[in-house]
């Protein structure tokens, strides 16, 4: 078969290359001349077709491809004469898969290989396929076909894996497991194995049946050689050894482990674990959250007896004692950190010694207690002791180190070491203001004094004593959060800008001053900073939680937008490409790669900030063209009138979450995204542990998830139902509301109720009692937005329904118009009193604003222009109104009216904001920070000040001091100032045009 490169269908290798040439330097128009000519040449040739398909598709014509590969495709069904050639269908395939259309190129490869079923080749290239479908049984069947055709190890193990993919997706399990045991069985039996991922492919079969004697007889065998590193081949003896529950020959083989690496920790925790017979290592071999694991060790109290108890650890000792006696540089911790552990499980089993806890704390504290990690390693080893033990041990900490190296730079870390233990211990809960402030001035002053230790660095390098800064603002976060004076707020981040200043590479002060930047309301330098962190990659996963949740309640829709598609963008392309790099670990004979990718796509897939983002994509652009119904219709139809996100919302039910943000990276006062403790009072906390509240939150997020997923189809829906409102329509255009319409919204009301945690009848009562005074609106609380976009759902399903006015006769309850006017009414004014005060101080309430006018009102207006727009006669007669018209023309004018005074008086208020003088807010600002004394703010940013002004008398190195002399504090208020002010300008930019089609939609429903 004619499957060689330029031969493809029998076209010389001449005439296609000039071609590729011109696909590969992206020069398309050229290479689609060359195609034509070719195609004109070769006019029935499948391969020329899909060439041409390929350049289509690269020039983003996508149709146009698409038809060409279906004509190619249609010419190697009919023409039994053509040859086909993996050249051919895999240029297809290229094309297919990139216009979403796998199903057809593997229907291509199905069909060739009907036709041909000894070709290997082209039974790859199915297979292929099947990776990219994740078609596990039928990549099995294919693997077995080629096994059976050429007898390759390569395809027996291709068939192994995908076996074993359909175990870890929940189908089949030990049937499937023993089948490939027996196909790895049969094949060792005939030919053995000859690669290690063969082998560990084997062992890993055996691990999941509980076989860990006949996976040891492998391992020890003539196999067991194909494991070359001596080590790797220990720690797998030893797992199974330990799962076998044969504790003393495992802690025998991980001891020989430590022997040969003993810097290798976890090879001492199973150590530990074998000799006090502790199985938990091996009970919980997955994690449950891989990206924020728990900090503790996961262990439990020995059953043994006292008498043995007592022998293991002492022949742990032992083992320690050796293994810090034979090393022989100051870098390995292994030994002296296991010393702590052993000292620790003495503690879970009652027999611990306070003092030996913590003289084995000191003897690491003297070795490594210079390091940035020392006090991170012993944050879990402090727990066990009491508040005084630990005051104690501080005490010591402090007492010791005036004895230890005076190198400077070791002097420093163990500085900082000891304010980290002060804080980890939770001194400062009892520490007052006045304290507090003198921490942080003496943290300021510590990195001023070694601030000339990083002359000579490159800016890359982390400087010394770089953490003391980020360690000062913590500090002064906590003095803001306990006295509410904005001036340590603004302190703080004058501090991690001056950071920045001298060098512009840590990524932690970025982090801080994100938060800092978003909690002031100045989200556009928030973003900036976020920008300027450049995330890439799987980065956008794990960090993007920083911004992401304050951009999507902001009016920055031109960032979020951005934000959101460059997020979607890397996704789908990774999802894509997961196929690929698949099935290159399949042709490369890596099999344990081939399990990991499928899993990453399968835990990216079920991210909850996936989710979101391809919830909130649509509903931004829902958001957009509000504006403008003919928009929204197309937009509507764009996204298939929401049908596609209803179904999402019924799959999410089922769906297992996963969160995959680095929440270690947040501040301490906003662990997660949805928790803040600076909006609240002072709870006495002075150090706030990371949550690892994934279960708390995935309740929440899937409900959250499952209401947004209806807006869309809700909205569409809502604008139909109310197009019918008027009976002039009735009477003039002669068209009724679908009653499907009316039911599928009722039902997506119920729905939307229930999500609420309330019945359809029990959510109307609440929105009718809020809406009339009769119930409180702390039922609604933190839903508020849901709540009311709710009512405007409600109002338009009424309009069509009148199910609502049969329900309440009296008539006062049944205009559900006025209802929604009167909620929007009420919360906008009061989000809008609540934010009265100084540009200067942080608005919490803003998003809320924002929300409220971007969301149920924009919703309500679509209502109210669907009305509109169906109350215009179609004819060039105008029909005499009813009096039933009258009313409910009444209504709407009123809801037409009360919605532009609303929209008017926000941007009246958010001119105020942009309109305040500058200079009035620098001057306060700057003097909430400048204030000399001892009282309040301002006593860092001095000790700033006065280094700057010490350029002259120190020596800095020329790059901190040009750093130092173009530190301008006025510039920092000004970006404050700045950004506050370019998030309301994007507000007005939005409430303008909205004011300005309520103007129009006011002059036209007057005129009827």
């Amino acid at each position: 078969m004619a499957s060689k490169f330029g031969l493809a269908g029998g076209i010389p290798e001449r005439r296609v290359r000039p071609i590729w040439d011109a696909i590969d330097s992206r020069q398309f128009k050229a290479a689609l001349k060359h195609a034509s000519t070719l195609l004109a040449k070769f006019p029935n040739s499948p391969y020329a077709l899909a060439l041409k398909a390929l350049i289509l598709e690269r020039m983003g014509k996508a149709e146009e491809a698409l038809s060409v590969c279906l004509s190619a495709k249609e010419l190697l069904y009919t023409n039994d004469s053509f040859l086909m050639d993996d050249l051919t269908l895999s240029t297809l395939q290229i094309v297919f898969q990139r216009l979403d259309h796998l199903d057809l190129a593997t229907s291509c490869y199905e069909y060739a290989c009907g036709k041909f079923p000894s070709n290997l080749e082209l039974m790859m290239g199915l297979f292929n396929c099947y990776v990219r479908e994740y078609s596990f049984v039928k990549q099995q069947q294919t693997a077995i076909k080629m096994y059976k055709l050429v007898g390759e190890e390569r395809f027996l193990l291709w068939a192994v894996c995908s076996i074993h993919l359909q175990v870890l997706c929940g189908n089949g399990g030990e049937k499937l497991l023993l089948l490939a045991e027996g196909l790895i069985k049969k094949h060792v039996a005939a030919h053995s194995l000859h690669e290690p991922e063969a082998l560990m492919v084997y062992i890993s079969l055996l691990e999941q049946q509980a076989k860990y004697g006949d996976a040891l007889e492998i391992l020890s065998g003539k196999l067991g050689s194909l494991l070359m590193i001596e080590v790797d081949k220990l720690r797998i003896q030893g797992r199974l050894l330990a799962r076998s529950g044969d504790y003393a020959a495992a802690a025998n083989t991980f001891q020989k482990i430590l022997e040969l690496c003993p810097d290798d920790w976890e090879g001492f925790l199973h150590y530990l674990g074998c000799l006090l017979e502790d199985d938990s290592n091996w009970c919980n071999m997955a994690m449950d959250n891989p990206t924020n694991p728990p900090k503790s060790i996961n262990c439990k109290i020995s059953d043994l007896a006292d008498e043995v108890f007592d022998s293991r650890i002492s022949e742990a000792s032992a083992l320690v004692q050796k293994l810090q006696e034979d090393s022989n540089n100051n870098f390995t911790r292994g030994p002296f950190y296991a010393n702590i552990e052993i000292e620790r499980r003495k503690h879970l089993h009652g027999k611990g010694d306070d003092y030996k806890l913590m003289e084995a704390l000191m003897q690491y504290y003297i070795r490594f207690g210079h390091l940035a990690s020392f006090a991170s390693d012993v944050e879990m080893f402090l727990d066990v002791l009491t508040p005084e033990k630990k005051t104690e041990f501080l005490e010591k900490l402090k007492k010791n180190s005036a004895c230890l190296s005076t190198a400077p730079t070791k002097v420093l870390g163990r500085s900082i070491t000891l304010l980290k233990i002060q804080e980890l211990i939770g001194n400062m809960l009892e520490t007052s203001v006045g304290e507090l402030k003198g921490s942080a001035v003496q943290m300021a002053e510590m990195y001023c004094k070694y601030l000339p230790l990083s002359r000579d660095l490159d800016p890359q390098e982390s400087m010394h004593g770089e953490e003391l800064l980020s360690m000062v603002c913590n500090v002064l976060i906590q003095l803001y959060w306990r006295t509410r004076n904005l001036g340590y707020l603004l302190e703080a981040i004058m501090v991690l800008e001056f950071g920045l200043t001298i060098r512009r590479f840590v990524w932690q002060y970025k982090i801080l001053l994100l938060h800092l930047y978003s909690h002031l309301g100045a989200l556009s330098v928030a973003h900036e900073w976020f920008k300027s962190l450049d995330v890439k990659n799987i980065l956008m996963e794990t960090v993007s939680h920083h911004i992401l949740p304050q951009m999507l309640v902001s009016p920055l829709w031109v960032d979020l937008n951005n934000l959101l598609q460059d997020y979607l963008k890397f996704m789908d392309d990774l999802f894509r490409e997961s196929a690929d790099l698949t099935f290159l670990a399949y042709r490369h004979r890596n099999y344990s790669k081939v399990i990991e990718f499928v899993q990453f796509k399968e835990r990216l897939q079920h991210s909850n900030q996936y989710l979101v983002a391809r919830v909130e994509a649509p509903i931004l652009k829902l958001k957009q063209h509000a504006d403008n119904i003919k928009d929204e219709d197309a937009t509507l139809e764009s996204l298939k009138c929401g049908i596609h996100f209803v179904e999402l919302s019924n799959e999410i039910g089922s769906k297992s979450l996963t969160f995959n943000e680095d929440l270690q990276l947040r501040p301490w006062w906003t662990p997660t995204s949805d928790r803040n403790y600076l909006l609240g009072p002072f709870e006495g906390v002075s150090y706030c542990p990371r949550e690892n509240s994934v279960k708390a939150r995935e309740e929440n997020v899937r409900r959250v998830i499952e209401r947004k997923s209806l807006l869309p189809r809700m909205i569409y829906l809502s604008i139909q139902s109310a197009s019918t409102s008027l009976k002039e329509n009735l009477e003039v255009n002669g068209s009724i509301c679908d009653p499907k319409i009316t039911s599928e919204l009722k039902i997506l009301l119920e729905r939307y109720a229930k999500l609420l945690g309330f019945s359809l009848s029990d959510a109307i009562d609440i929105v009718l009692g809020v809406s009339g005074g009769t119930e409180s609106s702390e039922v609604i609380g933190v839903d508020l937005i849901d709540w009311l976009n709710f009512a405007v759902f409600l109002n338009s399903w009424n309009l069509s329904s009148h199910e609502l006015l049969r329900a309440h006769e009296d008539g006062s309850h049944s205009q559900t118009w006025h209802i929604v006017d009167s909620l929007l009414e009420k919360y906008i004014m009061e989000k809008i009193s609540s934010l009265e005060s100084s540009i200067c101080y942080p608005m919490v309430d803003l998003p809320v604003l924002v929300q409220l006018v971007t969301e149920p009102l924009a919703w309500h207006g679509l209502v109210i222009q669907s009305c509109v727009r169906s109350s215009l006669p179609s004819g060039k007669k105008k029909k005499k109104t009813g009096p039933s018209d009258l009313s409910s023309l009444s209504y709407l004018r009123h809801s037409v009216q009360s919605l532009c005074d609303m929209v008017e008086k926000v941007i009246n208020w958010v001119r105020e904001q942009i309109n305040r003088s500058e200079d009035e807010n620098l001057e306060f600002l700057l003097s909430s920070v400048q204030k000399k004394g001892q009282e309040g703010p301002g006593q860092v940013f001095q000790i700033l000040e006065a280094l700057v002004s010490s350029i002259n008398d120190i020596d800095f190195g020329d790059r901190i001091s040009q750093a130092l002399k173009s530190w301008n504090p006025v510039d920092v208020a000004r970006k404050i100032v700045t950004g506050k002010r370019s998030v309301f300008a994007e507000f007005l930019r939005i409430c303008e045009s909205k004011f300005k089609m309520l103007q129009s939609l006011k002059q036209q429903v007057f005129q009827f």
